[in-house]
């Protein structure tokens, strides 16, 4: 079986295959080699396809909570704002 073996950073790896977070920013050995396995080849393949990006939920949003009142943009009652030092 033939083979190439060569050294690289990581980074270059990006958008090609997804790494575990310990091989990040690091020296890493890639191995190539020529599959005459029709099967192997297949399963190489399918591991290198992109997965189906997963739907977004958005942060920090709530769902189904009644709007707030006018009251509560009007300023702070002095007494409290003194019990703050403002």
């Amino acid at each position: 079986m033939e083979a190439v073996r060569q050294v690289i950073d990581s980074t270059l790896l990006n958008g090609i295959i997804q790494l575990p977070k310990k091989f990040e920013n690091k020296k890493v050995e890639v191995i190539i080699s020529l599959s005459e396995d029709k099967k192997t080849a297949q399963l190489i393949a399918d591991n290198t396809v992109e997965k189906p990006k997963q739907k977004k939920r958005p942060l920090g949003f709530v769902t189904n909570v009644p709007p707030l009142p006018d009251s509560f943009f009007d300023p702070l009652p002095e007494e409290d704002l003194q019990l703050w030092g403002l």
